[in-house]
């Protein structure tokens, strides 16, 4: 078989075919769930009702008081009868970009940001798979966009996890073809959610890839400045005071509660918070996110072919997720681009309890019902381990795909 004959295998063809069939019909199924959310009884409950209050904030012109939990609090007690009890943290220029849902009833701005998200989750299926060469049917690969629950999640609260995933996926194409500086300019739009983007980063500082690096810096800088207009200084201070607040009050409800994160921040409060005190816990956590971070940029360094980089862009995923401090289901959006990198550079046969780790890590990933027991249960911080063990085993099988036999202790001992 020819290499464009392999190709036009991967990709969706034109054509009144299964594949094409497929694509339409999930255009409608995710046009339908958005057009059913929009009346939805528990719609005003969404993570997107925090967004819209924000948004309304900055379009009537009071973006310093942004971060006031207490005019939030006013702002969203005057919108909704029944409010989610949670409040807006993410960065200001999200608001500021969002500022012209502010202009319609809720439910307009809800049902306009789920369109615009499910036409972002449309593209990257499309567009992904010349890059994503498994599963080869292409009507088994639509159902696995489905199956992955985080996404769904994402698309119904309203969410920006989807739009996360996408510049991740932006960057990794761009890696693809070289173009570093480009590849850091998408990077840096996905500080939409700084607590995983910003480790990310971390693992191409550690690396020394500069021309990524400035292309993140140049990004950075353009949201930085949409951010003070938006809020302004007052604003910005605001924020960072929020944050403080947030990362020092791990069991505060209404910041998203510590148990309920698939992180190390999540696991480390859940099995030693009542042991040792908040600053210590933050040590604790950071240590290991940076030995984490500092292993997958080590070994990336020593690997060079195709395969191996692609491998390593999938362990750097999960690696970048455990390192944020909030996480929640949505959140793990990105991890399904690692996914599929991860199956169509899977460890040949001889490799068979790497290949076991493997497989039930993406087998559990891909189980739908398990992030809702785990929500149900309040354990979500018990994906970590898991979360952990996908990336150290993709680590293992880039260094086997560049020829280069290794244990778990020698992938330690290179790091």
């Amino acid at each position: 078989m020819s290499n464009s004959d392999a190709l036009d295998q991967r990709r969706f063809v034109l054509r009144l075919n299964e594949a094409t069939l497929g694509f339409f019909g999930a255009a409608v199924l995710l046009l339908g769930a958005v057009l059913w959310s929009t009346h939805s009884p528990n719609v005003e409950k969404t993570d997107f009702s925090l967004t819209y209050v924000a948004a309304r904030i900055v379009h009537d012109g009071l973006g310093s008081r942004l971060y006031d939990i207490g005019f939030q609090k006013q702002v969203r007690d005057s919108l909704f009868e029944h409010p989610n009890p949670l409040f807006y943290e993410h960065p200001p220029f999200e608001a500021f970009f969002l500022a012209p849902l502010g202009t319609f009833p809720f439910s307009t701005a809800y049902m306009l940001w789920g369109l615009f998200n499910t036409v972002v989750w449309l593209m990257l299926m499309f567009f992904l798979r010349s890059f994503l060469p498994w599963p080869r049917e292409n009507l088994g690969y639509l159902c696995l966009w489905f199956l992955f629950a985080p996404l769904g999640v994402a698309l119904f609260q309203g969410q920006s996890s989807i739009l996360v995933l996408a510049f991740y996926a932006m960057a990794f194409i761009k890696l693809q073809h070289d173009r570093q500086f480009t590849a850091g300019l998408w990077l840096g739009v996905g500080l939409l959610k700084l607590q995983f983007v910003l480790p990310f980063a971390f693992i191409f500082l550690v690396r020394r890839k500069w021309r990524f690096l400035g292309g993140f810096a140049l990004s950075s800088l353009l949201l930085v400045m949409l951010s003070t207009i938006a809020v302004g200084w007052d604003g910005i201070a605001g924020y960072l005071h929020l944050l403080s607040d947030v990362n020092n009050n791990p069991q505060n409800l209404s910041y998203g509660s510590a148990t309920d994160m698939p992180t190390i921040y999540g696991f480390v409060h859940a099995t030693l918070g009542r042991e040792i005190p908040a600053r210590g816990l933050n040590l604790v956590v950071a240590f290991f996110s940076i030995a984490l971070l500092a292993l997958v940029a080590r070994l990336w360094q020593s690997v060079g072919d195709r395969a191996s980089n692609e491998l390593m862009f999938a362990a750097a995923i999960p690696a970048s997720l455990l390192a944020g401090s909030h996480m929640f289901t949505h959140d793990f959006s990105p991890l399904l681009l690692a996914l599929f990198l991860v199956a169509a550079n899977f460890p040949q046969r001889r490799y068979r309890g790497l290949r076991f780790v493997l497989g039930t890590t993406m087998a559990l990933f891909w189980t739908f019902a398990i992030y809702f027991l785990c929500v149900a249960w309040h354990c979500l911080f018990l994906m970590c381990p898991i979360l952990l063990l996908f990336a150290i085993s993709a680590m293992l099988a880039a260094r086997h795909a560049s020829q280069q036999p290794t244990t778990l202790g020698q992938l330690v001992a290179a790091g």
